[in-house]
């Protein structure tokens, strides 16, 4: 096996278990030295494990929601390993309820885990990236954002925010060669159990999304991808932005719309914007055609 992340080092945040564990193993068998953060002691269990294997890696406990634990984990990895090249923001937690049942504290603590966990530990990484002109960034998204899910507002809101969070930093880390990718897996762990059909166990393991982490981190990875993962199968999901109509100076914009609505979605020739300016871009061109 080729070792892609020999003299990389990666820090997994949530791994002491399910996805977290299995990215953390998956990343020292290919070479990288590997900091695994969790809560508990759970994150040494798996550093042990790696280093059975004859790997190299730390558990630094800590909490995403704390950005002065993030910056601690940031600087015991350096101490350790010299720098930082690769973060995989993994933590999450679910608290599951329809929108009409749902206590807002339980809304809120799923946006801080998933969304600040990721922006707390990405800021602390950032400027060391940055200056190194290297690094790579995952953001676990989820079908559940892209998608949406019964009984998963608070998840899916913060899922799909993970995805502007992303397009936005692979835009300013580009020229830094940090790039900024998304994973949304499916496996069955303990996060996701009685979610999941229980005969799908043994075909939407934890292992089988790793390789995807990997095409996402490795020295020719690409950025900007939201990638799709599980069973073996990988996928990917577009933002994109139909063709669309313009109504220019029509006496009734409203009615006129709503009686192509239709064709507002219409698929053919959806492109996939390279930033958000593209939409105004793409807006004035049709009224400048239109008028001409």
């Amino acid at each position: 096996m080729l070792k892609r992340l020999t003299g990389r080092v990666a820090i997994v945040t949530g791994a002491g278990g399910g996805l977290g564990r299995a990215h953390a193993m998956e990343l020292a068998r290919h070479g990288a030295q590997v900091v695994v953060n969790d809560l508990g002691s759970a994150a040494q269990d798996v550093a042990d494990a790696i280093c059975a294997a004859g790997g190299q890696a730390i558990a630094v406990m800590g909490d995403v929601t704390q950005y002065a634990d993030m910056e601690a984990m940031v600087a015991r990895s350096i101490e350790a390993f010299g720098h930082v090249d690769i973060l995989v923001n993994n933590a999450g937690i679910l608290r599951d309820r329809s929108f009409a049942k749902m206590d807002l504290d339980d809304f809120r603590l799923v946006l801080d885990v998933h969304v600040m966990g990721a922006v707390n530990a990405t800021k602390a990484v950032w400027p060391h990236m940055c200056a190194q002109s290297y690094g790579r960034i995952v953001m676990t998204t989820s079908s559940s954002g892209l998608y949406g899910n019964f009984g998963q507002s608070n998840y899916g809101a913060a899922k799909m925010a993970l995805v502007g969070l992303m397009q936005t930093l692979s835009l300013e880390g580009a020229k830094h060669n940090v790039r900024v990718n998304c994973l949304a897996p499916t496996a069955m762990t303990a996060m996701t159990e009685g979610l999941l059909d229980p005969q799908a166990a043994a075909i939407l393991t934890p292992e089988k999304v790793s390789p995807g982490l990997i095409a996402l981190i490795d020295e020719g990875a690409p950025t900007r991808m939201i990638l799709l993962a599980g069973g073996g199968s990988f996928e990917c999901s577009h933002i994109t932005m139909t063709q669309g109509i313009h109504l220019g100076d029509a006496e009734a914009p409203v009615d006129a719309l709503c009686e192509q609505l239709e064709q507002v979605q219409a698929q053919a020739d959806q492109r996939v914007p390279a930033s958000g300016w593209d939409q105004s871009r793409h807006e004035l061109a049709k009224a400048l055609q239109h008028a001409s």
